[in-house]
């Protein structure tokens, strides 16, 4: 059975997961699994990828049986720890046999589902500027949200029926919920440390974005006001519009943080208006490469003393031009002689 379309799949899945992820005061280290399994030829496929912040930075599948870096700097990781890259494929191998052996030992979820099913694992560990630390482990099913981890009271909540097996399961274990509450809160945030320090260069470089803000007349009557970003690392940013200081939602479009060619990113957003009020909005954009948000808008045309003075000068010429040709009539005329002489 080839299920290697399902790499690609879970990749995009993945990558649309970060979108809500945390802002640019917190770093990630973020770990997805999905098994395929084929309950009746007992046929599974799996894939494992690791998520620095946004960055794509690890990658492992049950055909090639090894983890693969996928940034640059990884391989200074290896200079230091020769066993890195090993530590980290039997550590998905492990998860691999792990997830396949739970499928095969819960009837009551294969039982109830025909043809393929899908398990899922994120997994996840989160440090703030400000030294603050999240840790978070959940499962999927199918699709579907399964079971959340609760490391403070060591517990699973359970999101389908049919989780509640295994909630009870799990809660049961002790002893395996107080190993994975340690793994989140200190293992998993000293592997995130690590891999800050070799890839600063690149997770922890900031740079501004150019934002612009223009309009576009449209064929209802309405205008379209368009605030671009651009240019911008990290990822993550914050753009709204604003009628007269208040955030402004309504016939606001967004499009996606989308990453250029040199590492940076840009988006956009826009605005339906009535054009009488197109100066009332302003774009607010705020990133962490700024010390205060940006808030742009249309500017009102501006008084021009240039334009002034070319029209005043105008007007001057045209008058000294009548006076000249008063002037001139005036003359000739008192000195044409009297008629009849």
């Amino acid at each position: 059975m080839d299920l290697h379309w399902w790499h690609r799949l879970f990749l995009v899945a993945a990558a649309l997961l970060l979108q809500g992820c945390s802002g640019a005061s917190w770093h990630s280290l973020r770990y997805f699994y999905t098994t395929i399994w084929d309950p009746v030829r007992d046929v599974s496929d799996f894939v494992a990828v690791t998520y620095v912040d946004d960055l794509l930075s690890g990658h492992y599948n049950s055909t090639m049986k090894r983890a693969v870096p996928r940034v640059s700097w990884i391989r200074r990781l290896e200079e230091v720890d020769s066993h890195f890259l090993d530590r980290y494929t039997n550590l998905a191998m492990l998860d691999e046999l792990r997830q396949k052996r739970y499928l095969k030992d819960q009837p009551h979820l294969y039982n109830q589902s025909r043809g393929l099913l899908v398990w899922q694992r994120m997994m996840s560990c989160e440090l703030s500027k400000d030294g603050l630390k999240r840790g978070f482990n959940q499962y999927g099913f199918n699709g579907e949200d399964f079971l959340s981890f609760d490391k403070e009271t060591l517990t699973w909540t359970a999101a389908m029926w049919p989780a509640q097996v295994t909630k009870r399961e799990w809660d049961a274990d002790v002893a395996d919920s107080k190993s994975l509450k340690s793994y989140l809160e200190e293992e998993c945030i000293n592997w995130l440390q690590m891999v800050l320090e070799y890839g600063k260069e690149f997770l922890l470089w900031r740079e501004p974005p150019v934002v612009t803000v223009s309009q576009k007349a449209g064929y209802d009557g309405l205008e379209t006001l368009v605030c671009r970003a651009h240019g911008f690392h990290p990822k993550e940013i914050d753009a709204t519009w604003r009628k007269d200081g208040e955030v402004w939602e309504q016939e606001t479009f967004r499009g996606g943080v989308v990453p250029n060619s040199d590492g940076t990113y840009h988006t956009w957003l826009s605005i339906k208006i009535h054009p009488e009020d197109k100066f009332r909005y302003r774009c607010r954009v705020g990133h962490d490469s700024l010390p205060e948000p940006l808030d742009l808008g249309l500017e009102k045309p501006a008084f021009s003393m240039v334009g002034l003075i070319v029209g005043v000068l105008f007007v001057v010429v045209v008058v000294a031009g009548l006076l000249a040709a008063g002037i001139v009539y005036y003359v000739r005329h008192r000195q044409r002689p009297p008629s009849g002489l």
